[in-house]
């Protein structure tokens, strides 16, 4: 195996000329003599592009530090070291970050309470690899673009598993939206749904960033869809992407509504609000309808995260309509979401899912641009501001180039 000995900033380092991965562009995408990518020997057998990335020296995260059901408080922005991926691993400058209803669940401590803080804050990201491990190497290069679902995704680099990486086209933010959002949506409807063509299904939170999936998925499964929502606009996007009932709840009265429009019912209820809202979808259900509840936001931001839910006669009625109510959270589905990620990103390619994104640009502060503005995002989406999939743009600090 031939090699040549590199020297930069009197550290030695090798070329990866003879090493025989993916051929002698492996890594930079042209031959070596045009731009030598290297193994930094301070990293071992890791693979970190120094010169096409400019890798900083340290990196800013959002950690949480206590928990606690504020945000705000549970979580503060910290300076800390560029990580360094294992072998199996990818280093990925992070361009966007989705936000999350369930963000705050994971600050206040209530997924898995054996996790004790300091912890990384985040669940999903997309941006390029800048550095990986030598068994990574087989599956990636330096300069691919991937997203993830998994913790730390608020940070401006992120150490991630390959395995549990998704390659994609390009590094927009719309990618993001099928990572967790569009996953509940398309996995929750298929395993709990049993949608048949002709059923009616009552979608909650509608243009949120689920529940323009849920809209649109039931659609295309050939059902009626109706559709919650806060605004006019919100109601003339829902048309957009084929909700055929909107209700602004805020001129209509739901309650009202459904009992005049649909007194037979509705067949399957996507739910992701919890409290009154949950009582009125008990109430609502068709006989033999399927209630999904694949969250309860109206809750998230008190001290139990639990809405108050007058369940007293449930078992009644439930059992007078033989009706069901089937709890979905995304980790126990694991096995459909490869499937599921797959289907979603040919519909996008193909022009035939709407993935609506907002990065705050009309909100009084304007874009969520830079780590810091998670906080203002998360505020932003519990005060039911946002249309679509509320996503951050993350800038990395401006580095100047490395000269080797």
């Amino acid at each position: 195996m031939s090699t040549m000995l590199l020297a930069r900033n009197g550290r030695t380092a090798v070329s990866l000329t003879g090493l025989g991965l993916r051929g002698t562009d492996s890594l930079s995408g042209v031959h070596p003599v045009a731009r030598r990518s290297i193994i930094d020997m301070s990293y071992s057998a890791h693979f970190m592009d120094f010169k096409g990335s400019s890798i900083p020296s340290s990196m800013k995260k959002l950690v949480v530090n206590k928990l606690n059901h504020n945000f705000r408080e549970a979580v503060s922005t910290q300076t800390v070291a560029i990580p360094t991926p294992g072998d199996a691993e990818l280093l990925v400058r992070n361009r966007y970050a989705g936000v999350n209803a369930s963000d705050i669940n994971y600050s206040a401590g209530r997924y898995d309470p054996s996790v004790k803080p300091p912890f990384d804050a985040g669940f999903e990201g997309i941006g390029e690899v800048v550095g990986l491990g030598l068994s990574a190497s087989s599956s990636y290069t330096v300069g691919d673009t991937v997203a993830y679902f998994g913790s730390g995704a608020f940070a401006e680099y992120t150490v991630v598993p390959a395995k549990e990486s998704v390659p994609v086209p390009a590094v927009k933010p719309e990618f993001l939206t099928l990572l967790v959002s569009g996953a509940t949506a398309y996995i929750a409807l298929k395993r709990l749904g049993d949608l048949t063509k002709g059923e009616t299904v009552l979608v909650t939170a509608a243009a949120g960033g689920t529940g323009q999936f849920a809209v649109q998925f039931a659609k295309q499964a050939g059902c009626h869809v109706i559709g919650t929502c806060s605004s006019n606009e919100k109601a003339g996007f829902l048309k957009s992407i084929g909700c055929d009932r909107p209700i602004n709840y805020t001129q209509e009265d739901l309650a009202k509504t459904l009992r005049k429009e649909y007194p037979q019912g509705v067949d399957v209820v996507y739910e992701s609000v919890g409290g009154s809202v949950l009582e009125l979808a008990v109430n609502s259900l068709a006989t033999k309808g399927r209630l999904i509840v694949i969250g309860f936001i109206s809750g998230y931001q008190t001290a139990s995260g639990i809405p108050h839910f007058r369940g007293g006669t449930l078992p009644v009625k439930l059992l007078q309509k033989s009706a069901s109510i089937r709890g979905f959270f995304l980790p126990h589905f694991l096995s459909d979401y490869k499937e599921a990620l797959g289907s979603m990103m040919q519909m996008f390619a193909k022009g035939k899912l709407v993935c609506e994104v907002d990065c705050g640009d009309m909100s009084e502060e304007g874009r969520f641009a830079g780590l810091e503005s998670v906080f203002r995002a998360v505020d932003y989406m519990y005060a039911g501001k946002n249309l679509g999939k509320v996503v951050v743009e993350v800038v990395p600090p401006p580095v100047s180039n490395s000269k080797l």
